[in-house]
């Protein structure tokens, strides 16, 4: 096969990957950095609708998820926030969409044009109550193709909403890839009730979650309610099964974490040193590694592609290492504040910055600090 190298932003990947995985439609609000996802979903959706504000769109998005038409967004932080009571909604009514959220350097409103990773503390909990939602991050342009598909197959096989994670630098910047390298992708396939009996919207097997008919069905009637109910969708409080389908939305998420789990372990011959990242910062992390083992360190380099759930997987390879390195784009350590609290290991480094993208040189200069003191 012949090669067929263009010069492409991760935007237009992560467009075309949503829809030839099979979302439908796309509703818009035009907020930076994510607009150049907003403008090339306006040439390739069948759908496409743009809304007055955000929390329209969350609405929006749930509407047409609600009649199997699979519907997707993209967003930053402020778009999100106005959004969270209505994914909130959807989570409970187990209605599946991806929001793609490219992050920015906040507080508040932050910077629309410095990137950063400042949002994942808030996907870990925005559900109320604690609960997870699938969150993917993309760590090179491939992964605006390949994590793109796995979202939306996640989305719809779970009936869920999904965040796809990802940064200005990530959708802006033009790079050259080779595009027969990328796989054909397949379109996400909605486990529909087949059944003659009436339909039960919320009863779920093994799986722990019910298969799907859309409000617009002609043979069933469809119930969907995003407070508390019953396997019937019937509004029910603290009675055994009504808590039980509350139950069974956070364990169908953390049980089969291990179905949408996705990383990249590039391992050395020892144990002494792991250096971990996700997003932009992965591409910088690829670097330092490359160039620590050219200079004769042994090092492994741990790409997370699934971050929320925080798979037991992922813990298994970071507690092998004596010494471990995160590397990502915030002033606090995010990510090392998610797996570990307050109770940071002594064994555990940070490489963080603001303002701008860590260079692989930061990262060498932590990882010969730390080789040192050990």
């Amino acid at each position: 096969m012949s090669s067929n190298y263009s010069l492409v932003d991760g935007s237009k990947l992560i467009v075309e990957a949503l829809v030839q995985s099979g979302v439908e439609a796309f509703v818009s609000y035009p907020i930076t950095p994510a607009n150049w996802i907003n403008q090339y979903a306006s040439q390739r959706f069948p759908t496409m609708t743009f809304a007055p504000d955000e929390i329209s769109v969350a609405q929006w998005i749930a509407g047409l998820s609600s009649t199997g038409k699979l519907a997707a967004t993209a967003t930053s932080f402020p778009g999100f926030a106005l959004m969270v009571e209505s994914l909130n909604m959807s989570f409970m009514m187990e209605l599946p969409m991806v929001i793609v959220l490219a992050q920015r350097l906040g507080p508040s409103t932050g910077s629309a044009t410095v990137g950063a990773q400042g949002d994942l503390l808030l996907l870990n909990s925005f559900i109320s109550g604690g609960y997870n939602i699938p969150v993917f991050s993309i760590s090179n342009l491939q992964d605006c193709w390949t994590v793109t598909e796995k979202a939306v197959h996640t989305a719809v096989t779970l009936r869920t909403p999904v965040v796809l994670l990802t940064s200005k630098e990530m959708i802006m910047t033009s790079r050259s890839i080779d595009l027969t390298s990328l796989p054909e992708l397949k379109k996400a396939e909605y486990d529909f009730y087949k059944g003659s009996e009436p339909y039960i919207p919320y009863d779920s097997d093994e799986k722990l979650v019910p298969p799907f008919l859309p409000l617009t069905s002609n043979e069933h009637q469809v119930r969907i309610n995003s407070s508390t109910h019953d396997d019937s969708g019937t509004i029910k409080k603290a009675t055994k099964a009504a808590l039980g389908n509350t139950i069974r939305l956070h364990n169908k998420i953390q049980r089969r974490v291990s179905e949408y789990l996705m990383y990249e372990y590039d391992s050395s011959v020892d144990n002494q040193l792991l250096i971990v990242s996700y997003d932009i910062t992965a591409e910088a992390t690829r670097e330092a590694v490359r160039q620590l083992r050219e200079s004769g360190v042994n090092v492994s380099g741990l790409y997370i592609k699934t971050i929320i759930p925080f798979a037991k997987e992922l813990m298994e390879i970071i507690n092998k290492y004596e010494n471990v390195i995160f590397a990502e784009e915030n002033l606090t350590g995010i990510l090392v504040k998610m797996i570990y609290g307050n109770n940071t290991p002594k064994n555990v480094f940070k490489v963080n910055k603001i303002g701008s993208m860590i260079s692989p040189t930061e990262i060498i200069k932590e990882a010969e600090r730390c080789l040192q003191a050990c």
